[in-house]
């Protein structure tokens, strides 16, 4: 049986996202977006239709410019956000990815791209969650 997180439509009450350490080679992909002027991983909400898969690999490829291939699940971050004045859970899943190739260009979500070694990548991070997810890489 799939993971509840797996299914679109799922609760309303519950904010469902996915997305990725994305590598090449030794570096990680780390997004700014300046909204929040935060470092952080390449992810987004889930849309209609779609698993968290699909949702990582679109993400990745909207935010980075870069396609990528699933090499491992790194499972679930769980945090809250305020959407329309109510606090909602959020549950993030995330994967390792190897980049395939692509392009960045800056955007109003994101604006600039960083390919980080892994010490330097936890450092520039800006959220806890996100260096728990990067350390759960091999």
């Amino acid at each position: 049986m799939a993971n509840a997180t797996e299914h679109a439509g799922a609760a309303s009450d519950v904010v469902y996202a996915a997305g990725a350490v994305l590598v090449d080679g030794e570096r990680t992909a780390l997004v700014h977006r300046p909204r929040y002027d935060d470092w952080t991983l390449p992810k987004g909400k889930r849309q209609r239709g779609e698993d968290d898969r699909a949702t990582a690999l679109r993400e990745v490829l909207e935010e980075t410019g870069h396609t990528g291939e699933i090499r491992q699940d790194l499972g679930t971050v769980t945090y809250e956000v305020v959407r329309n004045g109510e606090t909602l859970p959020k549950v993030v899943r995330y994967f390792l990815m190897r980049s395939t190739g692509g392009l960045f260009r800056p955007g109003d979500e994101v604006d600039e791209l960083r390919w980080e070694e892994r010490a330097e990548a936890m450092t520039l991070l800006s959220y806890d969650r996100d260096r728990d997810v990067l350390s759960r890489c091999p």
